[in-house]
């Protein structure tokens, strides 16, 4: 018998752990093999190995330079009276790792066809190892399940990707651990450490063991890598970005970088070059880009890997530094965001559709401060309710709000002490009959100082056509649209989808067995997430990283997620729980996903809830076909110490937290792994990957304001009537941070050649014939709510599908190709 194994490069030596398939052999016994022995450790009895079997011929093949797979051929000898391996050992006598991607065993006595082992992970000389690596056969085992000489693999191989907790880990250790928040600060740049105290609640991260600064160990920071060392930083080797992703990403990056700085050069032959003065200023950054001479082109194109190629030159050398056109000013009318319709339509179908809320009382209070009632009054919004008063559009359900009050409050004098200045704000907004909503109010509030920020001081604005009102009223909205920005990029997007999703990763990996079916479940869904937000850590959201200097909360970013994190309920994040607790949504036996939307045409939920529905169907089928009963999930040990750990140390500041389902039922097991798959896939894919078709002009999604509201008498005020867009722009975010944050977003906007979307995973990850089938219908019930997605689209009725901008809401729509698409749902939250 052979087997054949693709690798990148390897050299390695193989054993088989033989075990009797349960299905063949009734007794649930493992047959004694000729020409195999017994281990015996303690008292506990192993699986049976086979004799090792060298592979030969692997150094004749010489590595390509580019990515591909390598297959190699092994033989053993194999007495008809065997059974079926249950999973194989490698030891790599090379002095390199190799990548194992799969393993097929054919001509296998006693079984129809190949026997095929995914593997997907790098395998390290075995100097490196204390036990040979493992590989287990595709069929999924509850642990009471697993054949009796398998089980102590099974066991052992939990055990080493635990660890010890200590020391500092090195590439080739395969360790799935939790740390604070430490390492985003140093005594130079101190941050608060999240995680390690009440004050700063904050999810797990995976644990590297860098030892402490050396500067103030009793600061609690872990050391921090050089820059050009972010790529080092310790995540296990299977998590991390595999190499066409790599090498796209630091292509991306590159290309970033370029741009970023041929802009600014450019933008030093102007008269004032720190500023945009017009908006002509800032439509000339999309029309630039540098040409490379023919020869220089060609040389790249032999030498640089392709993905990093299409990533800094899309066009061939052509506008090697250009920035794309944002979907948002892609048509001929490019002033068509400043609209209130456009303004409001976001809130539904654009980057950050998930903070908008029914009003259900007037004024709006505080929840944090008794005092802080809104300031709104009848006399602000009566002239604009359609002939309706207050109490009956409340009532109705026609008045909603987006609120960035109690959020941002506790942090406005602190940022207002720095450049930046902001408010807090509320935006009271009228559902109109055709469907779509009209701003009608804007309040902006400061603490005031005498009252140690129990009382805020308030102001507010309501639309205007005509001079210094409508500008002032062009203001009031930018002011909203930076709190939404920096609410977005921090909360919705950083924390409510990249880091509360990590501790479920390193949970899983440390406390479910790769045998285990929701470990086969949810592993798609965490594909290149702990190496993302390893990288983020490294420049991203650290003291002085890119967030802190482009969006607006600046130092207080990371301080300002963890102050949200207090009110973080996991089961909340469940689309359905969502919508009800925004009151966007109330449950209706008769409407479709049992809800009926109070907003019929809010395209984040209408497109979501089928998405979330599909999803639900498909671990329902899946769990429905292990867990026969609710007796079936309380007896299962690896799920209670996989929750129990998820809770009490993954998000150990909640673990007080009474609101977290109890894992003892099999509706309780669909919730949470359908809770789980939905933020690593559709909800990060809402909230990410339009971040260029709406915020590649940073007009439309200012993330820093400079100024306060001008007033009668200062100069900037006299200035709104003679050049109001001049002081728009420098109100808001400076041309150097919108140069550095479009370019950042334009890489975290991106897909790579490698994606792999929902509904898609690699051949053969079961040997259950009825978890593939209901797989296989997943993807179908996908493809046709794309088509529905586009059908939707299309309906000119629907007027907040698209807008006046005409940029269709195409954020959930499952598939898209490679590039700047605005659609398309990854598995994983991996960028």
């Amino acid at each position: 018998m052979s087997y054949r194994a693709r690798t990148f490069r390897s050299s390695s030596l193989v054993q088989f752990i033989l075990t009797m398939n349960p299905q063949i052999n009734s007794l649930h016994q493992p047959y004694l093999y000729e020409f195999v022995f017994r281990y015996v450790e303690g008292s506990r009895l192993r699986g049976k190995l086979g004799n090792p079997a060298i592979l030969k011929g692997w150094f004749t093949k010489i590595a390509p330079l580019k990515i591909k797979d390598l297959t190699y051929e092994v033989s053993f000898d194999w007495d008809e009276e065997m059974g079926i391996p249950g999973a194989f050992l490698v030891k790599n006598n090379h002095h390199s790792e190799f990548y194992l991607k799969t393993l097929t065993l054919e001509d296998v006595p006693g079984h129809d066809g190949h026997l095929h082992f995914v593997c997907n992970s790098w395998v390290y000389p075995s100097k490196r190892y204390q036990k040979d690596r493992i590989f287990f056969a595709n069929k999924a085992y509850l642990p009471h399940e697993t054949p009796k000489l398998l089980r102590p693999y099974r066991d052992e191989e939990l055990e080493i990707l635990r660890g010890n907790g200590f020391g500092m880990l090195k590439e080739w250790d395969r360790v799935y651990d939790y740390a604070v928040y430490n390492d985003l600060g140093d005594p130079d740049n101190e941050r608060p450490v999240l995680g390690a105290s009440s004050e700063f609640p904050y999810p797990r991260r995976g644990r590297t063991g860098r030892k402490p600064t050396d500067t103030d160990p009793k600061a609690d920071y872990e050391s921090r890598l050089p820059l050009l060392e972010s790529f080092k930083i310790y995540v296990p080797r299977d998590e991390q970005f595999g190499p066409l992703k790599l090498s796209g990403f630091l292509g991306s990056g590159a290309k970033s970088f370029v741009q970023y700085h041929v802009s600014k050069f450019w933008a030093w032959f102007d008269r004032t070059p720190r500023e945009f003065d017009s908006f002509e200023d800032v439509l000339k950054v999309y029309d630039g880009g540098l040409k490379l001479p023919d020869g220089i082109r060609e040389n790249y194109r032999k030498f640089l890997p392709l993905e990093t190629l299409k990533a800094l030159s899309p066009s061939d050398g052509e506008g090697l530094a250009k920035l794309p056109m944002p979907q948002i000013i892609s048509k001929d009318d490019k002033s068509a965001w400043r609209t209130d319709e456009e303004f409001a339509r976001e809130m539904l179908a654009g980057v950050n559709p998930v903070c908008i809320r029914l009003l259900t009382e007037f004024p709006p209070k505080s929840k944090l401060y008794r005092k802080q009632i809104s300031s709104i009054k009848p006399s602000h919004i009566d002239q604009n309710l359609d002939g309706l008063e207050i109490e009956e559009a409340i009532k109705s359900n026609r008045l909603f709000i987006l609120d960035h009050h109690d959020s941002l409050m506790p942090y406005v004098s602190r940022i207002n002490a720095t450049d930046t200045k902001i408010y807090a704000t509320r935006t009271l907004l009228f559902l109109q009959k055709d469907g779509t909503l009209k701003p009608l109010a804007i309040e902006l509030s400061l603490p005031d100082p005498d009252e140690d920020q129990l009382r805020a001081i308030s102001k507010v604005y309501t639309p205007a056509e005509h001079g210094v009102e409508k500008s002032l009223w062009q203001l009031a909205k930018a002011y909203v649209t930076v709190n939404d920005s920096g609410v977005h990029q921090l909360i919705s997007h950083w924390l409510n989808t990249h880091a509360v999703i990590e501790p479920f990763v390193i949970a899983t990996n440390r406390q479910l067995s790769v045998l285990h079916p929701i470990h086969k479940l949810l592993k798609p869904h965490f594909r290149d997430t702990m190496s993302v937000n390893a990288f983020g850590r490294q420049i991203l959201i650290n003291g002085g990283g890119l967030v802190e200097k482009t969006v607006f909360p600046g130092r207080y970013a990371m301080e300002m997620s963890s102050f949200i994190y207090k009110d973080w309920v996991f089961k909340d994040q469940a689309l359905p729980i969502d919508l009800k607790n925004r009151d966007m949504a109330i449950e209706d036996s008769n409407s479709p996903h049992g809800l009926r939307l109070l907003i019929e045409d809010y395209p984040f939920a209408v497109d979501g809830l089928e998405i979330w529905s599909a999803i639900k169907t498909w671990v329902e089928n899946y769990c429905n076909f292990y867990y026969k009963n609710d007796q079936m999930v309380q007896d299962d040990e690896e799920l209670f110490s996989w929750w129990k750990e998820l809770r009490e140390k993954g998000h150990g500041d909640k673990k007080d937290d009474k609101t977290w389902l109890e894992m003892d039922s099999c509706q309780n097991l669909i919730d949470t792994c359908t809770t789980i798959i939905w933020v690593a896939s559709a909800l990060h894919a809402a909230v990410n990957f339009g971040q260029y078709s709406y915020a590649g002009y940073f007009p439309n999604r200012p993330t820093i304001s400079r100024r306060l509201m001008p007033k009668p008498g200062d100069k900037e005020y006299d200035q709104l009537k003679k050049n109001p867009d001049n002081v728009f722009l420098k109100t808001i975010t400076a041309q150097n941070p919108a140069l550095m944050g479009v370019s950042l977003i334009e890489l975290l906007s991106r897909h790579p050649s490698d994606e792999i979307y929902i509904g898609h995973r690699e051949p053969n990850w079961t040997t259950d014939s009825e978890p593939l089938k209901a797989f296989e219908r997943f993807g179908k019930e996908l493809k046709d709510i794309e088509d529905r997605i586009e059908k939707r689209n299309s309906d000119k009725s629907l007027k907040n599908r698209a807008g006046e901008v005409d940029v269709p809401y195409t954020l959930l729509q499952p598939y898209s190709k490679e590039g700047l698409t605005g659609k398309g749902i990854p598995n994983s939250v991996s960028i």
